[in-house]
This record gives C-alpha cells, sequence and structure tokens, in this order.
C-alpha cells in the first residue's frame, strides 16, 4: 500500500512540474513579444503628442508630395475596340500650322458718297419766280438753270452798274478815264458777288436797263437728292435751295459688331452681293473705318467705295458683305473635334491601340471650321473629329475625365 502511494504521489510531483514548465515557457515567449513591440507604440505615441505648431509644413509638405504624385499620374484614357471604332464612325486628324482665314458677315447699305454732293443757294435775299428743275430725283447737268429769283438788292446793283457804265463812257477822253473805269470795275464786282455772270453783265449793257430777276445755274451734276425751293418762296442769303448727288461712286457703309473690330483693318478685301443682281458679286476693299461705337447696336460703321457706272447701285439698296481677313499660320484643329462644355473645351486624344485620352484646351481665334489652339495640344497629336460625342460618353458612364475636371 506505502509503494502504491508513494508511485502515485511522484506522479503527481512531475505533472506539477510540467504545467509548472509549460506555464514559465508561454510566459517567456509572451515577455518577449510584448517587449519587442514596445518602441514602436512608444514611438506612434510620441509622434502623436507632438505639438501641433507643425501641421501646416506638414500640411504643405504633403500637398507638395500630392502635387508630384499627380504630375507623375497617368492621364485617364478609355479604350474602345476597332471594332467599335469602326461601328460608331471614329475619324482623326493631326493637329498641325495652318493658314487661317476668317471672313466676317455682315449687312450693307448703298449710300451717297459725301464728297460728291453740292448744295446749291444764293447770295442775295429775294423770292423765287420761276422753278426750272421742280422734282427731286431729276438728272442735271453742270450749268443747267435751276430757279430764278427777284431781289430788290440785285436791281439796285444793276442799276448802280449801269450808271457807272455810261459816266466811263462819257469820261473816255477825259482826265477822269481812270476813275471812271476804277468805278465801273468795282460795280462789276458787286454784281459777280451775286453770282451774275460775265455773259449776263454783257447783257445788261446792251439793253441799258436792269435785269428783273437772277438765273442760278447749276455748278455741279449729278441727281437732285434734295429740292427744297419752292415757286413764289422768298429766300434768303445762303439758303440751301437743292442738293444734287453724284452716283458715278457710291458708299456701302456696314455694321461690324464690337468683338470683330480686332480683326478690321483698312484695306481688306470685301465680296459684295444683293439681291437685286442673283449670282453677282463686287470686288471692294475697306475704304474707312469709323472710330467710334453705336451705343445702342454695339457696331461700328465700315465704309467701302463702289463704282457705279451703269447706276445699278442706288442709295438705300441693302447688300451682303463678306469680308475677309487673313490671320496668318497658327496651329489650328476642326470645329468638329472640340467639345464644348460652356465652361471648358474638351478634346479626344487618340493614344494608338484603340485608347483615347480626354484633355481639356485652350482655344483661340475662331474661324468658318478652324479653331486656334492656345494650349494643350502640340504639332502632332491625333485629335477626334467624328463620333467624339458618342466617345464623351462612353467616358462619362466609366467616370474617365480629363485631369484637372472640376466637379
Amino acid at each position: 500500500m506505502r509503494i502504491c502511494r508513494a508511485k502515485g504521489v511522484r506522479e503527481m510531483n512531475k505533472k506539477l512540474l510540467i504545467i509548472i514548465a509549460s506555464i514559465l515557457l508561454i510566459s517567456g515567449f509572451s515577455f518577449y513579444f510584448l517587449k519587442k513591440e514596445t518602441p514602436k507604440n512608444v514611438a506612434s505615441e510620441t509622434v502623436q503628442t507632438q505639438p501641433t505648431s507643425n501641421h501646416k509644413g506638414h500640411a504643405a509638405e504633403n500637398s507638395q508630395l500630392h502635387s508630384q504624385t499627380e504630375a507623375m499620374e497617368e492621364p485617364p484614357t478609355i479604350e474602345i475596340s476597332t471594332e467599335k471604332q469602326q461601328l460608331i464612325g471614329v475619324k482623326t486628324t493631326t493637329v498641325d500650322f495652318k493658314d487661317l482665314q476668317k471672313v466676317i458677315r455682315t449687312v450693307g447699305r448703298v449710300e451717297y458718297d459725301e464728297r460728291k454732293i453740292a448744295t446749291v443757294n444764293t447770295h442775295i435775299e429775294g423770292w423765287i419766280e420761276r422753278l426750272f428743275v421742280n422734282y427731286t430725283g431729276k438728272y442735271v447737268k453742270r450749268g443747267e438753270p435751276l430757279l430764278s429769283i427777284y431781289s430788290h438788292e440785285l436791281i439796285s446793283s444793276q442799276e448802280e452798274y449801269l450808271i457807272a457804265y455810261k459816266w466811263m463812257k462819257e469820261q473816255l477822253s477825259t482826265p477822269l478815264k481812270d476813275s471812271a473805269v476804277s468805278l465801273l470795275d468795282a460795280a462789276r464786282q458787286r454784281l459777280k458777288l451775286w453770282n451774275i455772270s460775265d455773259g449776263e453783265i454783257e447783257e445788261i449793257e446792251r439793253l441799258g436797263k436792269p435785269i428783273k430777276s437772277l438765273t442760278i445755274y447749276s455748278h455741279a451734276e449729278g441727281y437732285v437728292s434734295e429740292k427744297m425751293a419752292f415757286e413764289g418762296m422768298m429766300v434768303k442769303a445762303g439758303e440751301p435751295l437743292f442738293k444734287i448727288a453724284d452716283l458715278s461712286t457710291v458708299w456701302i457703309m456696314a455694321d461690324v459688331y464690337e468683338y470683330e473690330m480686332p480683326f478690321i483693318k483698312t484695306g481688306s478685301p470685301a465680296k459684295i452681293s444683293l439681291s437685286y443682281f442673283p449670282g453677282k458679286e463686287f470686288s471692294s476693299r475697306i475704304e474707312y473705318v469709323y472710330p467710334s461705337l453705336s451705343g445702342e447696336t454695339r457696331t461700328a460703321k465700315v465704309r467701302f467705295l463702289m463704282p457705279n457706272p451703269d447706276l445699278q447701285l442706288k442709295p438705300q439698296m441693302f447688300t451682303n458683305v463678306e469680308i475677309k481677313v487673313s490671320l496668318g499660320r497658327r496651329l489650328a484643329i476642326p470645329q468638329e473635334a472640340v467639345i464644348d462644355t460652356g465652361i471648358r473645351q474638351v478634346v479626344y486624344v487618340d493614344k494608338g491601340d484603340g485608347y483615347f485620352e480626354p484633355r481639356e484646351v485652350v482655344l483661340g481665334i475662331s474661324t468658318d471650321n478652324m479653331r486656334e489652339v492656345l494650349k494643350g495640344l502640340g504639332k502632332g497629336d491625333k485629335v477626334v473629329t467624328s463620333a467624339n460625342f458618342l466617345i464623351d460618353s462612353e467616358a462619362q458612364l466609366k467616370g474617365v475625365k480629363p485631369l484637372g475636371h472640376k466637379h
């Protein structure tokens, strides 16, 4: 019995030792790993408990790192298979320098050439006795009679001339001859100031009595554009009676908008057409650009000079005007390559192997079918000119946007 009990005690002690050894071994391993991780935790706590005064510096460094990362980031692209490109009709063109020409289209109006408008008036006060030209639009020749005027001043001047003329005749053989000639010359000059011609003065001398009325002759050739004279009307010296316009040349006055003014220059060629002459064009050049704008329409006047030998162009006719302006050689792409979102302009660049990159561009001058490229593209880039809206829709669905795109 004692022997059995002794064996049992020994076995229990052996198990107890194994358990204690296991506990010690586990404790040792735990202490080792805890000791190994302690510096990291302490360092982490140290970083977290640093003063906040350097947060701005860290933010700037993080921002700089983010910018560098973004700069190194590859531009986003969308993949479209060759079969799908053919299906939707994708076409591309190469960006290159081109000779651009802008055409400004506007409406013009035929006007009188102001340099060929003459005003007829009289130097005396009197009454109109007769009108030889009595309607507007009549064609008159130079030297043709227009009207006759009765004037008391004219009668008095003629009587003074006749007295001087008779006295000069009487003093031809006397010492007073020179004085009589001087007096006659003074009287003759006074009549000429009334626009009395040498022929009329000779007629006065021949008749020996004053001419009742003075005839006013046209000193210009053209059409009567305005008639202010009527029979029986009293007129004063200098009062305009007729306006005569020469229509051998006319002006075309066109309106150009304010934003088009930088392209307008004197001498620029233009084509002028009228619905009155279908299929016929007149060539001209800008003769003058007026220095002010209309406050209501925000347009400036541009003038063209047009020969009018056959009088086909009549004042107040409307015309169509096309002004061609050479813009020189510039980097350009077709209009259809640009997708204008209202805020920015985007094109799709063909990167090859079925990949297309949406790229934001800065554009300049616009012509009928081309747009100048200021920024975003270079010579040799390939841009999509057909089906780019379908590509853009696919890109939008997949969330592919150009770098720098603002939501």
